[in-house]
């Protein structure tokens, strides 16, 4: 079963994507934080250095004016740095000495002296630059700035490792995720396996191999013991289900030897003999049930067997009987469809419930068997039109000795006995149950497993 769930549910690849996905988000949170942490000191020191060159200007221009910044710029601009920009304009904006033809266009001269603040971002020739724009006493336009260039460099070189590392991360943790998912999810898939083959019957089935000192461990111990406790509790009540069926039908068997040796009264033996029989019948139901219900889950004894052929059977047995008392019956049995199982129980089975369908239902009522191929089991459907199940009845129709009112009022025999030995029986197979809903009548469907090839 739960090797069965597509890969979506598994909790596995949750539980794998969350850590992969934890361990990368912490990693780019540092990685960011890095990242703004090298994005300002680099800001910093290109704003140091923007500082640097206005306070040597600013003593040229202490000692000579215009004609000291002229002079510099010119011999600065001959270096050709192209880290830095330098430009002085005249009254009219003719260039007077700088690095560049021309003022960089939506560039606006602001503040007074040689300050750094404020300062500006702007883009000439594709590259980010940090500058200053002043207008000097007199009307001379001054810019000077430096490239921005190292610093996006280096934070796109930056960007790059952080994108790598980020991916490297990203499959390291998966990985890591993978392996402790595959471990946590490896151990509840033990105790998952354990509730499957509970679920289907083997109440002795238990985790193999030592169990660790950890709580999955203490898990394993305490549903051990749990498991130890059900099955005990099940032995006990099929033992005494068993104790009381076999110390009865002695007494019983008895009693049918002695009413032999009464003579002159007829009429009453055969009503003791007609009870005693009946009582000896309940006692061979709740054999039956309790040996079913013991075998349950085990597997042994079950053998290859056509499903189809055994209903087939029963249904010629009974399909004569159902005529007669003016049923309207019809079959739809799909060929050589293979079960696992007791051919005897199957055929007790399909005849409890077509029996019951025969005695319950009246004149007119439709009967109606089938057996069909599902995509992944053997699906059978018994219905008929009769009186059904009463709703109150629907969520204990399979317990022992559930009878409907209704039923003993009109006389009809039975002790309730009928759908608890189905149900064992179907237990025994591996067969699921169901009772859907029904405007008229009573349909019951069984779901067989399909026998391995």
């Amino acid at each position: 079963m739960s090797g069965d769930r597509p890969w979506a549910a598994r909790a596995t690849l949750r539980l794998t994507l969350l850590l992969a996905a934890a361990v990368a988000a912490l990693s780019l949170l540092a990685m960011a934080l890095q990242y703004r942490l090298v994005e300002d000191r680099m800001t910093e020191a290109a704003r140091a250095t923007l500082t640097a060159d206005l306070g040597g200007l600013a003593a040229l221009y202490e000692q000579r004016r215009i004609i000291a910044l002229r002079q510099a710029i010119e011999y600065r601009g001959a270096a050709r740095n192209g880290g830095e920009m330098l430009l002085l304009l005249d009254r009219r904006g003719n260039v007077l000495a700088g690095t560049e033809a021309g003022w960089p266009p939506g560039l606006t001269a602001s503040g007074s002296g040689f300050t750094i603040d404020p300062a500006a971002e702007f883009t000439s020739g594709g590259t980010r630059w940090l500058g200053v724009a002043r207008e000097l006493p007199g009307g001379f336009p001054l810019l000077v700035a430096r490239s921005l260039a190292p610093v996006d460099d280096t934070l796109a070189a930056l960007r790059r490792g952080m994108a790598a590392l980020g991916l490297a991360l990203l499959l390291a943790g998966g990985g890591v995720g993978w392996l402790a998912a595959r471990s946590v999810m490896g151990r509840i898939g033990r105790v998952n396996d354990l509730a499957d083959r509970v679920a289907a019957g083997d109440l002795s089935a238990r985790l193999p191999g030592p169990r660790s000192h950890d709580e999955f461990g203490l898990l394993e111990t305490h549903v051990h013991a749990m498991l130890d406790r059900i099955e005990n509790l099940n032995r006990a009540t099929h033992r005494l289900s068993d104790n009381i069926a076999h110390e009865l039908r002695t007494p019983l068997n008895r009693l049918m030897q002695k009413l032999s040796r009464i003579e002159g009264q007829e009429e009453v033996v055969d009503d003791l003999r007609a009870e005693i029989r009946q009582s000896i019948r309940v006692f061979d139901s709740l054999l039956d049930i309790s040996r079913a219900e013991a075998d349950q889950g085990t597997g042994g004894g079950l053998v290859p067997v056509s499903l189809s052929d055994v209903a087939q059977e029963v249904w010629e047995l009974y399909e004569p009987l159902a005529e007669d008392k003016g049923l309207l019956p019809h079959a739809s049995i799909a060929p050589g469809l293979q079960v696992l199982g007791d051919r005897n129980l199957i055929a007790q089975m399909i005849s409890n419930l077509i029996d019951n369908a025969i005695k319950y239902c009246g004149p007119g009522d439709a009967l109606r068997l089938t057996l069909s191929e599902g995509e992944g089991r053997h699906l059978m459907q018994l219905a008929d039109t009769g009186p059904g199940l009463p709703a109150d009845l629907r969520a204990e129709a399979f317990e022992r000795f559930t009878r409907a009112e209704r039923d003993r009022d009109r006389g009809i025999k039975g002790h309730g006995l009928g759908l608890a030995l189905v149900r064992a029986i179907a237990a025994r197979h591996g067969a699921k149950i169901d009772l859907p809903a029904a405007e008229k009548g009573f349909v019951l469907d069984i779901a067989w497993p399909k026998l391995a090839p």
